[in-house]
């Protein structure tokens, strides 16, 4: 007789918030800018993260970024208890294993697209960070801009430096943050068709955004609203 079928054991994700608050300020100035927020994000996912101005999603992007920590719940990377962390434990994070786009492409504009894409491997000492620099910009399609400056560069191929550059490092999450709102309507979507192919590779993505166009790009969208994630539908 064959042996019963044992279930595997779910895949933990990667990322799991639960109960996860921020609180600013004391008394009758305290401001709960996240409030009780549970998400979970698995290896793969591409998850938009949506809400108007003051909603709660910048702060949840900087706790997702390990810019910041929260002030109560847990909040667990690729297994490990980040609310514990102290600064040293969350820039190894940062630098190893997150690529941030935001909306300013914050590129130096005296050094040239590869330059800009290396910077990353310069906080490590990598080697090879030419290489590096130009199979990431390969990626985003900008083979063939590797030694022009920002100011030589549309505002849609800046991004994609951006990109390029959070790339780099090959993190585990890309975390991108309003990055098409300082593209024309073109640009938008070619930096949008650009996360939809990362995410088709396998990349794990989450996006912030007002705009309901752009976070209808992501496979996954969750909604905030003063402080709360109120509903997680798929797009």
């Amino acid at each position: 007789m064959a042996a019963p079928a044992v279930d595997a054991p779910p895949i933990a994700p990667l990322i799991s918030l639960r109960d996860v608050s921020k609180v600013y300020g004391s008394g009758e100035a305290t401001v709960r800018a996240l409030d009780h927020v549970d998400l979970d994000v698995r290896a793969g996912d591409f998850v938009a993260v949506m809400g108007p101005s003051g909603s709660g999603k910048s702060t949840l992007m900087h706790i997702l970024g390990c810019l910041d920590v929260p002030s109560g719940g847990d909040y667990e990377f690729a297994g490990e208890n980040v609310a514990v962390m102290d600064e040293r434990q969350l820039a190894r994070i940062r630098n190893r294993r997150i690529g941030f786009v935001f909306q300013q492409f914050h590129l130096l504009s005296s050094m040239s697209a590869w330059r800009n894409v290396e910077l990353p491997l310069l906080y490590r000492s990598a080697k090879d960070r030419r290489a590096a620099a130009l199979h990431a910009l390969a990626q985003v399609g900008l083979a063939d801009r590797i030694d022009h400056r920002p100011s030589q560069l549309s505002g849609g191929q800046q991004q994609r430096v951006a990109i390029a550059r959070a790339l780099v490092t090959d993190p585990t999450l890309i975390l991108a943050d309003e990055p098409t709102g300082n593209l024309d309507s073109g640009s938008s979507r070619e930096v949008l068709t650009l996360l939809q192919r990362l995410h088709r590779e396998g990349r794990t993505i989450i996006l912030i955004t007002h705009d309901a166009i752009v976070a209808a790009a992501a496979a996954r969208t969750a909604t905030m609203v003063d402080g709360r994630l109120r509903e997680q539908v798929a797009a």
